[in-house]
């Protein structure tokens, strides 16, 4: 048969030559032929859909008629040949060979003969050949049975011979178990499943006739009954077998038969052999397996595939029987309530059963006569029962599962109540009372609750659940709540409006009602300090709420103030979720104030505000709303403020914004665009309205494709230059015609090419030009990666298909040279320069909107071809240097950079890599990694004979740092040097130790996914790869792990392993998969052999081995590589250990046990190492009393690692998240239920070795016993126990108070409330309390302290959400009160007296008056007291006494006035209490504190403590000031300091500051004291001398040399100076206003955040403003505000042009380039700036409008207009000198490496800004002032800097708009 390609030629020579073939068919012929050959030259799935489903449309263009001439020129022949052809090469593609076989039928319209015969030609080739049916044999025949009509028919006259080579096919693949778990084995049962489905009348008779019975369907049914029952590991495999024995039983003609048959197949569960009867057949079975897949794969069968009248059919006599109830439904509970390693399938299992059950419930009716669920029957409670145990289970979609079968019960009881006239359904409300017993943070809480309310109405569920919304909010500030709490206020609110439409309401009736449930929980929400809650419930509450209640907007905008905390927020959150769902104009809501409140929005400090107001400017329910003119200018000003914003979250939502907001433009431009080819003439206004809408569009895109080049130069930070790529992406993906095959949605639409016709006739949008393309190279060598790869990809998506010669060799010369740099950064850069370029020389044909995806057919690419080959020969070259000289390699040539840039080009390259580069330099590339490793394992091992040997006993650090100290000694001349020991790794040391590992480790990625890609790309059995070479490739991977100790190449190695491992066990071939099992056999005997050094303690490489190959292992089947492995490990562990051993290696006991620490972390094996965790748990817990120190070592490892695993993910949440997992005790036990009589056998061992005698001091030490407490204390509380199956632990954790350890009884306290269940909570208070002791009575301390700490943890936790004190509970107060001696002097133990106190702490809204003032006399008067002597526990006591005290007004003050009077150490801690914001909520309290601390902070300052002073500094600060951190200081608000303390205090502070006398911490707050005391200086001559040193001082901390937490303490201090700005000297505040912009440029975001409150208090105060409206701006909008006040206010000052200028980089161009030609690369790592925010070339634009205005002002001021006059006379000539160096620095027509290394200069390019920047101020004085005229001509300078950047801007230099815009005479002034 004639190839594809061969039919199309003879098709179009043939059909589109022949005369008589009319044009137009021709035409659509060609076209036709083009796109058939495009889908198969296509790789990409999608392509070829798009490219068949187009020829579809094309071939259904020709009618029958015109086809019939193809007919008469005997050519339909080879076109039916030519789809046939085609559909065979896409047999793996379902919808592919579906849309081929729509065109076969319509040819078969034509001639179904000839369809019909080249069909059984290919057929016949299948079922006529002798050998066995190969795997492409099977997916052809399973194409043409499912995807084909004609194929069936044939395969339905052909089904004997068909089922005849299937059945020969099964006893040869089940004996061979790479074949039997493989996908033959697969593919062959799919066919079974298949023939029996679709050739159903066929296969029949062979099944039940007795006279017709097939050998071969007998066969087939044996071989299918033991793939179920687990001859085959595969349990997708096993799967389909079931359904495929459940479609033969459909197949039966009689109904009876085939119930026989569904009734048979049920004895798979027995444990015995069992005959299968199936008509005519029977087959023998073995007894059911131990996984209980083979139940499963039986009932999942049976429930999907068998029809009707088998599922309800009876057994035998018993007619009321059904198999539905009788049959399966047994062996889906008993599935369900074991814990195999199928629990999934068993839930999705009872989850079809009650679907089948409600769908045929009218039958069973009938045939029953009674309810399904009667209440209390044991079907309802069965069901219930797996229901409510299994709702938390850690098994990945159980959860799920169980959410649906229990909404599937309640509305299966809900059909069978009514069909009975069951009025009362008692079910109902007894599950709501069980739900509302569940805590709070259950998840099932709420799905319950959902699933249950549509049965009770939201009324009742409310009524009986009044916490609902305090559980939402609580949801909502939890992430993995939130969820499920969002869900439940979307089920209510749509709930309460089905319910309220019953009757008749307007819309705002209706959200009136909703309002007066619902409207303070969502303003609460909106409006919290909680952010989690915030964000949850604008995301969740907001959209649903107007999705079901649009009024609602009014009624939740009516409540907000812009103005106060929170509000901005909900209102933007509000309007815009308003807009998105509804589509209404929410500029109509509130009039003009929205525009000015949006405007507030958008400059907002706040990340989320700003978000929240772009989100409502972008979002729109309809894309073609074009937004208005007035939206477009907020986006002008809104982008570019906000391009440098530090979070990456907000990144990407301003991203996904500009995306929003463009495809509106976009959409409304298209949308007008077809308008104008439609539009009626005359209507000429209407036209003009389009053109101006489209010019706006177009230009607004223009502008944005313009802006992130100019914020892409070398020196900005990496915020600005990330978010400028982010919008550049946004602007390519928007507005460009490129279609991405692997995208389903964002595809930019069809017509696109008519929007991008109409800009480019206006000259726009010309986004791939040079100058664009050099600034994205550039970007190749940025110092981040992220940078590199988004502008990488970039250039290779949307930019032309190949670079112009000169960039393509100036580039591939740089990359050269950085692919040789030791420097892993640079040598990164370089292999991802070469990927672009390999990528850039692929050939594309033209023409095609699909050309980048197209695959290159074989030696299309020969420029690719030498690109890599040189690579090799490089790769080569650099082994070669290392092995002759391995200094001089590590300088100049250290191999990873080469092969980085290898792996990038073959694995990263859009064709296949034999298509790319032929077998031998493959196999030449894996020869010379395996000797590269070899060489760099033996410059480690010091011996390269050494490392060829094979230990696996890798050299210690010390031996490889001396192998390293002697390779440089070597290469340096000399000996070993003997001296002094250095510390610290020198230069060369560093050089040869980052060439080995980074190579390695490249090794280890490079060759796993180098063999993953080629066996990905060959097809079966046709591997170039031999078993050799994948042996030599295993031993590798095996040197690197066990040889090399480096974590790093361990790591990487571990990647490419795991693919490597894959890759083979995925195999079908035998050998190849018994590669990876052999590695891990060695591994496990490596575990297990006694070594002479240390391999796993030190190193991690042999666990890392064992876990890639586990890991690997296909989680379809059962995974006995992991079995095999956990098994062997634990029997290791569990060997006893040596008496003497040798603590300085590894015994085999402690390595298996760090190997199993491994599996239980490795997240490649996930919950599949579950299943074991009972055992490794137990081991763990055994182990930890071992003799030996690294065995507890390790066990306390592995028992951490394994409760993480067990447990889950700790929630998260907005306050540090609950102590407790989200797993109850119950639901714990319930999935390791071995682990409860273990877990409770250590407990009440413990507790038994506390019941000797009461005088007998022993310590009993049992080390299980903490870590059993703490697995406890981590368990979820509050859930109901009804089995009481827990209540065993309760009495030895109570006995447990006892303990002698302290840690013991406080975890034994913690875990008492986790295995307590509500209804005990009083009971267990009530015995507790019983026991205290009365003051005379003896008592153990170590009990009363338990007990003590158990009740305040049962407390805690049972009056959460009391509101008044039941009479259990008075009892309990009653008995704790009258333990008051407990607190006071009579007990002796201050840590009796601490627990006790918390008790009181925890009680103390339900204890009497009488009781606390007591307790606060006692307190007091202990605190009053004189100390004796120290004692241990009563510095604790104290504080906890200072705390208690400080709750309430009266005793704070109390404790506050006779602060004097108290120790030192007491005073440290009520000081303590005021910075932790304790007690400050009243203000009468806060001057009492205030005048305090000021009356004794001269004493405080000459302490000699460093600790107390900083502290009462910390508090003085904190009562001096109003608000939290983020708002800005208020004046303090008590009376003055008297003189002369307060100037004395104010020296002192400025004395420690100016001497730098203590630490940061103690100086931060001595600058933000000194800052608050200076407003109540008086003495004006005094004032000014204070105030100059403390501006000297913020002058000298706002450097970002200096620590951050001084430059935060002066950014607060300019805070408290902008409160007395009208009192402040114009030359002072001149000097803040400077340090102020200074510090608006900090690296720290909370330092800027506190700069930009100092910029917004001033403008607030100089508004005269009230001040509680203070808007804090956004730091970029802060910066400008600060320069205007700069040029309004101080204009005329003199030191106001320094300041200006003092912000401009130095403009010698020279100096740059010299020290830019003496650079070298001289060490590994480069020395960042001080401060990476800061952007000089930014910084110089934004002062250039402000200097350009001084210029202008230079005549009103003889002050200003002298210190102008000096500046240009001083600098005039250094600035025209520049200006000539820049006309010297032109490039040449050509690009080349010099010039493009310039670009990547940030000092360049910052240079150029400070020198263009003086030049344009320079220009403006000339223009302004006569004066200056002599220092130059103002034409030939004005000329000469246009000039300049006109050449530079040509060559690549983007600068600033606002300086093009200055040296265009475009920026007024």
């Amino acid at each position: 048969m004639l190839s594809f390609e061969e039919l199309v030629t003879s098709l179009q020579g043939c059909v589109i030559g022949e005369d008589q073939t009319p044009e137009h068919v021709s035409q659509t012929l060609r076209l036709f032929f083009d796109k058939l050959s495009e889908a198969s030259r296509n790789s990409v799935k999608r392509c070829k859909e798009r490219c068949l489903e187009e020829a579809v449309q094309l071939l259904r263009h020709i009618s029958e008629e015109q086809l019939h001439l193809l007919e008469d020129e005997s050519h339909l022949l080879l076109l039916v040949r030519l789809l046939l052809s085609l559909q065979l090469q896409m047999v793996n593609i379902s919808t592919a060979c579906r849309k081929v076989d729509q065109m076969l039928q319509q040819l078969a319209k034509v001639n179904h003969s000839v369809v019909l015969r080249e069909t059984q030609h290919c057929l016949q080739r299948i079922v006529d050949a002798e050998q066995m049916l190969s795997l492409e044999d099977l997916q052809r025949a399973c194409m043409f049975l499912e995807d084909s009509t004609v194929g069936r028919e044939v395969w339905r006259e052909s089904h004997l011979s068909l089922l005849s080579k299937v059945s020969q096919l099964f006893p040869a693949v089940l004996q061979q178990e790479s074949l039997r778990d493989g996908p033959l084995c697969y593919i062959a049962v799919k066919m079974c499943l298949q023939i029996f489905q679709l050739l159903s009348g066929e296969v029949a008779p062979l099944v039940w006739d007795k006279n017709h019975v097939s050998p071969a369907v007998h066969t087939i049914l044996q071989a299918l009954m033991d793939v179920i029952l687990g001859q085959c590991c595969n349990r997708d495999t096993r799967l389909l077998a079931g359904a495929a024995v459940a479609m033969l039983i459909n197949t039966a003609p009689e109904s009876r038969a085939g119930e026989a048959a569904a009734w048979s197949l049920l004895q798979v569960s027995y444990s015995e052999s069992w005959l299968l009867t199936v008509g005519a057949l029977q087959v023998q079975c073995g007894p059911a397996g131990r996984d209980g897949v083979d139940r499963l794969v039986v009932c999942r069968g049976l429930l999907t595939c068998c029809r009707p009248h088998i599922l309800l059919s009876s057994h035998e006599d018993a007619a009321e029987t059904c198999l539905l109830l009788k049959g399966l439904f047994p062996l889906v509970y008993a599935l369900c309530e074991e814990k195999l390693d199928c629990h999934y399938f068993s839930f999705e299992v009872l989850t079809l059963w009650l679907k089948k059950v409600k769908e045929f419930s009218s039958d069973i009716w009938k045939k029953t006569g009674v309810p399904l669920l009667p209440d209390d029957s044991s079907l309802q409670q069965e069901l219930l029962h797996i229901i409510w145990t299994n709702a938390e289970s850690p098994v990945e979609g159980v959860a799920e599962s169980v959410r649906s079968a229990f909404a599937l019960l309640l509305d299966l009881y809900e059909v069978d109540c009514e069909h009975f006239c069951d009025t009362k359904k008692n079910l109902y409300v007894t599950l709501l009372q069980r739900i509302i017993k569940l805590p709070c943070e259950a998840k099932a809480k709420y799905h319950r609750l959902c699933a249950l309310l549509p049965y009770l109405g939201t009324d009742m569920v409310l009524d009986h659940c009044a916490e609902i919304p305090n559980h939402l909010l609580k949801c909502l500030s939890t992430n993995h709540l939130s969820p499920c709490g969002s869900e439940l206020y979307r089920c209510l609110i749509q709930q309460q409006r089905r319910e309220l439409c019953e009757g008749s309401h307007t819309e705002l009736d209706l959200a009136s009602q909703w309002a007066r449930r619902w409207r303070c929980v969502l303003h609460e929400a909106l409006t919290s300090d909680v952010t989690l809650l915030q964000n949850n419930s604008a995301t969740h509450l907001l959209p649903c709420t107007f999705q079901v209640f649009p009024s609602a907007v009014d009624l939740l905008l009516a409540s907000l103030d812009p103005f106060s905390p929170g509000h901005l927020y909900a209102w933007a959150c509000i309007l815009s979720s308003y807009r998105a769902v509804t589509g209404g104009s929410p500029w109509a809501l509130q009039g003009s104030a929205t525009l000015e409140t949006l405007q507030l929005a958008l400059s907002s400090a706040d990340d989320k505000v700003r978000l929240a107001a772009l989100n409502l400017l972008c979002c729109s329910p309809k894309t073609k709303d074009t937004p208005t003119a007035e939206e477009m200018a907020m986006m002008r000003r809104f982008i570019p403020q906000n391009l440098n914003c530090e979070s990456s979250p907000f990144r990407q939502h301003f991203q996904a914004g500009i995306k929003k907001f463009l495809v509106r433009i976009r959409d409304g431009c298209l949308a007008r665009v077809r308008g104008q080819k439609n539009k009626k003439r005359g209507d000429t206004n209407n036209s003009e309205r389009t053109d101006d809408i489209l010019q706006q569009g177009i230009e607004f895109v223009e502008w944005l494709g313009q802006l992130p080049y100019s914020n892409l130069a070398p020196g900005l930070s990496y915020q600005r230059k990330k978010t400028a790529l982010l919008v550049l992406s946004a602007v390519l993906e928007t507005c460009t015609d490129s279609w991405s095959p692997d995208k389903k949605k964002g595809q930019p639409p069809a017509n696109m090419g008519s929007l991008i016709s109409c800009a480019r006739q206006r000259g726009l949008w010309d986004f791939g030009c040079r100058t664009k393309q050099l600034v994205l190279i550039g970007c190749l060598e940025d110092s981040t990666n992220e940078i590199r790869e988004l502008s990488a990809a970039l250039l290779l998506r949307f930019f032309p298909h190949s670079f112009p010669h000169d960039i393509a060799a100036a580039l591939l010369t740089r990359t050269n040279q950085l692919l040789c740099s030791p420097r892993v950064q640079e040598a990164q850069m370089g292999a991802l320069m070469m990927k672009v370029l390999l990528h850039k020389s692929q050939q594309h044909p033209e023409g095609s909107r699909l050309n980048r995806e197209t695959s290159i057919s074989r030696g299309s690419n020969p420029e690719a071809s030498c690109l890599i080959q040189s690579l090799v020969t490089e790769l080569e070259e650099h082994y070669l240097t290392a092995k002759a000289d391995m200094m001089l390699a590590a300088r100049t040539k250290p191999i990873h950079g080469v092969l980085s840039a290898l792996q990038r080009c073959l694995l990263e390259a859009p064709s296949c890599v034999f298509e790319t580069v032929g077998h031998d330099l493959i196999f030449k590339v894996l020869s010379l990694m395996e000797k590269i490793s070899l060489l760099l394992l033996g410059v480690l091992y010091g011996d390269l004979d050494a490392c060829a040997t094979e230990t696996d006993a890798p050299p210690s650090f010390c031996d490889m740092g001396n192998a390293i100290n002697s390779l440089i000694a070597q290469a340096s001349g000399g000996g070993q040097v003997d001296g002094e020991e250095i510390v610290l790794l020198s230069e060369e040391h560093s050089l040869v130790l980052t060439c080995c590992w980074v190579s390695l480790k490249e090794i280890g990625i490079f060759l796993g996914s180098l063999v993953e890609k080629i066996r990905t790309e060959s097809k079966p059995n046709q591997c170039p790869l031999t078993k050799e070479d994948l042996m030599r490739a295993s031993k590798v991977f095996k040197n690197i792990l066990l040889k090399c100790r480096h974590w790093g190449a361990v790591e990487g190695c571990c990647v490419g392993f795991t693919r490597f491992c894959a890759s083979l066990l995925s195999s079908s071939d035998a050998e190849l998969k018994d590669i990876p099992a052999h590695m891990l056999k060695q591994g496990l005997q490596v575990v297990q052999s006694p070594r002479s050094t240390s391999v796993t303690r030190r190193a991690a490489g042999l666990p890392m081995l064992i876990l890639c190959v586990l890991s690997a292992e296909e989680a379809s089947k059962s995974r006995p590589l992991l079995a095999h492995s956990v098994h062997t490990l634990l029997e290791t562990a569990n060997t006893t250990v040596p008496e003497n051993w040798d603590q300085t290696v590894d015994l085999p006991q402690v390595c298996a046990v760090h190997t199993l620490q491994a599996l239980v972390r490795g997240s490649g094996l996930g919950a599949a190492v579950l299943q074991f965790a009972p055992s490794v748990a137990v081991l763990s817990l055994t182990l930890l009393s071992s003799p030996c120190w690294a065995m507890r070592n390790a066990a306390l490892q592995l028992y951490s690692s394994l409760c993480s695993r067990m447990l889950g993910q700790r929630p998260s949440s907005e306050e540090g998240g609950p102590a407790q997992n989200g797993m109850s005790p119950l639901a714990f036990f319930l999935h390791y239920p071995s682990l409860q009589p273990f877990l409770l056998g250590e407990l009440r061992g413990a507790a038994k070795d506390l019941q000797g005698p009461s005088n007998e001091a022993r310590l009993h030490l049992q080390p299980s016993l903490f870590p059993v407490l703490t697995l406890l204390a981590q368990l979820q509380p509050g859930v109901h126990d009804s089995t009481e199956s827990l209540s065993d632990f309760l009495p030895p954790l109570l006995q447990l108070s006892a303990n002698p350890i302290h840690s013991v009884r406080v975890m034994a306290s913690k875990a008492l409330v986790a295995m307590t269940p509500p209804s005990e909570y009083t009971s267990i208070l009530i015995k507790l309390t019983a026991q205290l002791p009365g003051l005379q009575e003896r008592c153990c301390h170590n009990r009363l302290h338990g007990q003590l700490l158990q009740i305040r943890a049962v407390s805690d936790r049972a009056l959460c959400t009391h509101s008044a004190p039941s009479a259990d509970l008075c009892e309990v107060l009653s008995r704790v009160e009258a333990s008051l001696w407990l607190v006071t002097e009579a007990q002796r133990c201050p840590l009796l007296r601490t627990a006790y106190l918390g008790v009181a702490e925890s009680l103390k809204q339900f204890c009497c008056e009488t009781f606390l003032s007591k307790l606060s006399e006692s307190l007091m008067h202990d605190l009053q007291k004189p100390q004796q002597q120290p004692q241990v526990g009563l510095s604790s006591f104290h504080q906890q006494a200072i705390h208690f005290l400080c709750t309430d007004l009266k005793w704070a003050c109390q404790i506050w006035d006779s602060f004097s009077a108290l120790s030192l150490d007491l005073q440290l801690s009520l000081v303590t209490t005021v910075v932790d914001g304790r007690g400050l909520k009243e203000s009468s309290l806060n001057e009492v504190i205030q005048r305090v601390l000021q009356s004794n902070l001269r004493g405080a300052l000459l302490s000699q403590n460093v600790d107390y002073r900083r502290t009462f500094l910390a508090a003085l600060v904190t009562v001096m000031v109003e608000g939290d951190s983020t708002s800005p200081h208020h004046c303090p608000q008590s009376a003055p300091l008297e003189d002369p303390v307060l100037p004395e205090c104010v020296n002192l502070l400025l004395g420690d500051l100016e001497e730098q006398r203590g630490g940061p911490e103690l100086l931060s707050q001595a600058l933000s004291a000194a800052s608050l005391l200076l407003s109540q200086l008086s003495h004006s001559s005094l004032k000014i001398t204070v105030l100059q040193r403390w501006c000297s001082i913020l002058e000298i901390q706002r450097s970002p040399d200096a620590p951050e937490v001084l430059r935060l303490a002066c950014a607060e201090a300019l805070c408290a100076a902008a409160e007395r700005e009208h009192s402040t000297p114009p030359v002072i505040m001149i000097r803040l206003i400077n340090t102020g912009l200074y510090l608006l440029q900090d690296q720290s975001q909370q330092v800027r955040m506190k700069a930009a409150c100092f910029t917004s208090t001033l403008h607030h105060v100089r508004r005269g403003e009230p001040q509680r409206s203070v808007y804090v701006m956004q730091v970029n909008q802060a910066l400008p505000l600060l320069l205007d006040l700069l040029l309004e206010e101080f204009w005329d000052i003199p030191g106001t042009l320094e300041v200006l200028l003092c912000h401009l980089p130095q403009p010698d161009l020279r100096s740059v380039q010299k020290e830019a030609s003496e650079t070298t690369c001289s060490s590994l790592y480069e020395q960042d700036e001080a401060n990476v925010f800061a952007e000089p070339s930014v910084m110089s634009a934004h002062v250039l409008p402000y200097l350009l205005q001084m210029a202008g002002k230079y005549s009103k001021s003889s002050a200003l207009a002298q210190s102008q006059r000096s500046w240009a006379e001083d600098n005039a000539a250094q600035v025209l000198d520049g200006l000539i160096d820049c006309r010297e620095l032109q490039p040449a027509e050509t690009l080349t490496p010099a010039w493009l290394a310039r670009l990547r200069d940030p000092r360049f390019h910052s240079t150029l800004c400070g020198l263009l920047t003086r030049a344009a101020f320079l220009l403006q004085l000339l223009k302004t002032s006569d004066d200056v005229c002599h220092l130059c001509d103002p034409s030939s300078l004005h000329r000469s800097v246009q000039d300049v950047c006109s050449l530079l801007s040509q060559s690549g230099v983007h600068f600033p708009a606002a300086l093009t815009a200055a040296v265009s005479g475009e920026l007024p002034i």
